[in-house]
């Protein structure tokens, strides 16, 4: 490993950033740091990993590989990541000579739904009603909570993946020992009225920047579009707002987050999760505001001021899935992109598959109800 370095000031145009990680966040923070002058290196094993295709230098390899960890702080002037299952301790290998954000403790914390929940418990703010399950003795101990419920693996669970709806103590017992009995929470199932998301931006000195909140719907635990701005009153639009910064704060956050919220119908802002790195949520920010999630990704952890998050136009963001995929062929783009207010992002994936995040698109309008409008057109064009 290279010496240790002090933290630069700011880390202008020029220079080289890393990024661990090489799906599509990671491709659209390179697109961005490459348009404002930055070389970018990206570390993923995936050959056609969709940001390595875009980035200076791909390094082929395994996050584990220690040879391309020292090459990468070689070279690098700071160090991101573009999802959170990259291992923790090599995020402080590399923090030994560089900086990395966010940090190991950040990512420890975010990997594991259990530390997550207790550590936003700890901040004061509400979680929905959850108990570990960690053992059968766990088990055993349910008598009194309150069903339905969902079981989530406490780790590498996203998209729905590791999720099971559970209706009694003896779906619980079945679940855990589906999911081989690892680490789980089992939350309670609340009256839902909206899901938000609120995507930020905090620097080094501990200033926040909060995008619009946006308004989520999920179809099979994978989000399906959001709306910005969301349908939530001043008063709770606040609650949330001072909950995401809390968060970041409580963190020692550097860099772009996403806080996920559920609202039930008696109107309890609840946290559901926190995402420590651009978000898909965020995505019609790189249309419907003066500055993108990745633009301010790459000023946070470049130390440079933060660009105007303020909302420019209304925004319905929809997620694009393998399953548009007709066999053999790609979709017909003609009709969405004769709109030139549908704004169409395609990953550079190679094969679709079924509930695999190929793109999306930015219907802009003058209000929310005609950019749903527009994509209810386009999805009448598709049947």
């Amino acid at each position: 490993m290279p010496d240790k370095i002090p933290v630069p000031q700011t880390i202008l145009p020029g220079e080289t950033l890393g990024m661990l990680g090489g799906g599509q966040l990671g491709r659209m923070f390179v697109v961005a740091a490459r348009s404002m002058g930055y070389e970018v290196i990206v570390l993923d094993p995936d050959p056609d990993s969709p940001a390595g295709s875009m980035a200076t230098e791909h390094l082929e390899a395994n996050f584990n590989d220690k040879e391309s960890l020292d090459y990468l702080a070689s070279q690098c002037r700071v160090i991101s990541t573009e999802f959170e299952n990259i291992p923790a301790e090599n995020l402080e290998y590399l923090a030994q000579s560089r900086p990395v954000h966010p940090s190991a403790e950040v990512i420890r914390i975010a990997q594991n739904r259990i530390k997550e929940k207790n550590f936003i418990r700890d901040l004061g703010l509400n979680t929905v009603d959850f108990v570990a399950i960690e053992s059968e003795q766990d088990l055993a101990e349910l008598y009194d909570f309150d069903f339905p419920a969902i079981m989530k693996t406490a780790t590498l669970g996203y998209d729905g993946k590791g999720q099971v709806v559970c209706h009694s103590a003896t779906d619980v017992k079945n679940a855990f020992n589906g999911l081989k009995q690892v680490s789980c929470v089992l939350e309670k199932k609340i009256d839902l009225a909206l899901e938000v998301s609120v995507v930020l931006s905090r620097n080094q000195i501990g200033e926040i920047n909060c995008f619009p909140i946006a308004e989520n719907t999920h179809l099979n635990g994978i989000l399906d579009t959001s709306i910005v701005p969301a349908r939530l009153n001043q008063k709770m639009s606040d609650q949330v707002i001072e909950a995401a910064k809390k968060i970041a704060h409580g963190l020692d956050y550097v860099g772009v987050m996403a806080v996920e919220f559920f609202v039930s119908t008696d109107e309890q802002i609840l946290i559901n999760e926190i995402a420590p790195r651009p978000h898909n949520s965020g995505h019609y920010t790189l249309d419907a505001c003066r500055v993108s999630q990745f633009e301010q990704q790459v000023r946070a952890i470049c130390n440079l001021p933060s660009g105007n998050c303020n909302l420019q136009t209304p925004v319905v963001m929809w997620n694009i899935l393998g399953d548009l995929w007709p066999e053999n062929d790609s979709p017909n783009w003609e009709k969405l992109l004769f709109d030139g207010n549908a704004k169409l992002y395609l990953y550079g994936k190679k094969q679709a598959r079924l509930g695999r995040k190929m793109g999306h698109v930015n219907f802009l309008a003058e209000n929310v109800a005609a950019a749903q409008n527009k994509l209810k057109l386009y999805l009448n064009q598709l049947d």
